[in-house]
């Protein structure tokens, strides 16, 4: 069984179920080509095949056509010995540079850990996207994915990178899956690649990004102190549903970080009396929990009646929850309860990474969702389509299976400690780290992408973790910060999906 903390980190995944000429990948070693032969998929060698050519393509965008080329591939990664150890999976797409200037490049990833970079890759911001534009199951097969109007190809070069042993990573040499499985064992693996990126297709003097989402937005924070160790200035980092700090994740300031979210959910599943517009109605929300909601935890049993019973009446008018419900729950309800609570009365669920998705139980009497509905809702068009395009459309051969996530194969192995700038934490806390690089490199300009309708990483919580980096004021301003009425994943959204491609255009442009 995992426990309940790295359970809390499987959330940048839905599934809970689970230049023009430039190479495919390293020539391998002969050390590499020995391992690629052995049997085992945990240490199989990745494919670095000699007929994994850059492809040239091109999509309507906009009344002209964008023309790029898309290169799968692998990066061999290795350690101080210079031994094999990891070879990455990666996905790029470059496109000519206007004469005279640099493009930049993003590097991307999904988080869990132990998700593929799938999510991003087939719905965000690549030339392709999948077509999953209501929140309800995508029907299919054949799932649709179609020319993305709000791909970021246009602004930056992009490089989709799936984490050690997802996707088609997988391990090398003597290394083993259970190498990676750790917040520095991952920081340095993703370290080595993007650096070996740089290298290899010389990179380094470009403009760099990196857009990380949920438990990518650890590893980015993260990143931006070992690259930063290591020489590599990034121009800009866009966290997409962020968690720096896993202790947030427990205790009363975890139930102060929800509220907001489930002031949200209630809102738009109708749960809320004369509702306001959402905007000023959120105000209220992130008002109350942060004052009398989180004074009231705080006081623990020297809290009056009286004063539990106008938290929880209060708490009532914001949540849709009643009144009797809220004080069963000692003012306290659940992330997961509250996913099975809302819509109780009208025998739903609702998402957890994307509350708009409703689905049923087997009975109205449960304490907890048995799945989410948004994940069961996306995940096979997903999965169905990344297999198509990458191994029909682009021709790419390989003797190993794409895997969405590894969320079995890490079990409860993953490795909460981290060796921050300030010390040894015993549970991972990269605000730190970024909080030095942006001391450090003070032009590092940060972008905050929340869905409102998050239930796995919620906005508040990012807005706490952002606003506690003790930054002078002159480096907090080169945080901004922006809200979607979606879920975890707001790219999937066309509303969204259109606004962000606006917020990143200009926040590229003020990185620069």
């Amino acid at each position: 069984m995992r426990s309940p903390l790295i359970a809390a980190l499987l959330v940048a995944s839905t599934a809970a179920y689970g230049q023009a000429n430039a190479p495919a990948g390293d020539v391998p070693t002969k050390e590499a080509k020995a391992e690629a032969e052995k049997p085992d998929a945990d240490t199989v060698k990745a494919s670095v095949e000699e007929d994994a050519q850059p492809v040239r393509r091109s999509i309507p965008f906009h009344g002209h056509a964008l023309g790029y080329t898309v290169t799968p591939g692998h990066l061999t990664i290795r350690n101080e010995k210079g031994e094999p150890t990891a070879s990455m999976f990666y996905v790029a797409y470059t496109a000519t540079p206007a004469r005279g200037q640099r493009r930049p490049v993003t590097f991307l990833f999904n988080g869990g850990p132990g998700s593929s970079t799938m999510w991003l890759h087939m719905g965000s911001f690549g030339p392709m996207k999948v077509d999953a534009s209501s929140p309800e199951t995508i029907p299919g097969p054949p799932f649709r994915y179609v020319a993305n109007p709000d791909t970021l190809l246009d602004i930056t070069d992009l490089v989709f990178i799936d984490a050690p042993t997802t996707g088609l990573s997988r391990t090398l040499g003597k290394a083993e899956p259970k190498d990676f499985f750790g917040v520095d064992k991952d920081l340095d693996a993703f370290t080595r690649t993007i650096e070996r990126y740089l290298t290899k297709y010389q990179r380094w003097n470009d403009p760099k990004f990196i857009i990380g989402e949920s438990y990518g937005t650890t590893r980015a924070a993260g990143l931006s102190n070992s690259l930063l160790n290591d020489g590599v200035q990034l121009n800009g980092i866009t966290f997409v549903s962020t968690v720096f700090n896993f202790a947030d994740f427990q205790g009363d300031q975890m139930l102060v970080d929800f509220l907001p979210t489930y002031a949200a959910d209630a809102w738009y599943h109708g749960k809320i009396a004369n509702k306001p517009d959402l905007e000023t109605f959120l105000a209220q929300a992130r008002e109350f929990a942060s004052g009398p909601y989180a004074a009231a935890l705080q006081k623990g049993n020297m809290l009056t009646d009286a004063e539990r019973q106008s938290v929880a009446q209060q708490m009532a008018q914001l949540t849709g929850l009643s009144t009797d419900y809220i004080l069963r729950s000692n003012l306290r309800v659940q992330p997961n309860r509250f996913q099975r609570e809302l819509l109780r009365d009208r025998h739903q669920v609702i998402g957890r990474i994307d509350s708009r998705y409703v689905g049923t139980e087997p009975d109205n009497v449960g304490e907890g969702a048995d799945y989410d509905p948004q994940g069961s809702a996306i995940t096979g068009g997903f999965v169905a389509a990344l297999n198509d395009y990458l191994f029909r459309d682009l021709g790419y051969k390989t003797p190993l299976t794409y895997r969405p996530n590894n969320y079995a194969g890490i079990g409860n192995d993953w490795d909460l400690t981290h060796k921050g700038p300030s010390g040894q934490q015993q549970i991972a806390d990269t605000s730190d780290d970024l909080g030095t690089a942006m001391r450090q490199n003070p032009r590092m300009k940060i972008l905050s992408v929340n869905g409102v309708y998050d239930l796995a990483t919620p906005f508040h919580g990012a807005e706490y973790e952002f606003k506690h980096l003790s930054l002078e004021p002159q480096l907090q301003a080169n945080i901004r910060y922006a809200y979607y009425p979606a879920g975890h994943m707001m790219y999937i959204d066309p509303t969204s999906a259109r606004q962000l491609k606006s917020d990143l255009a200009a926040f590229y442009a003020s990185a620069m």
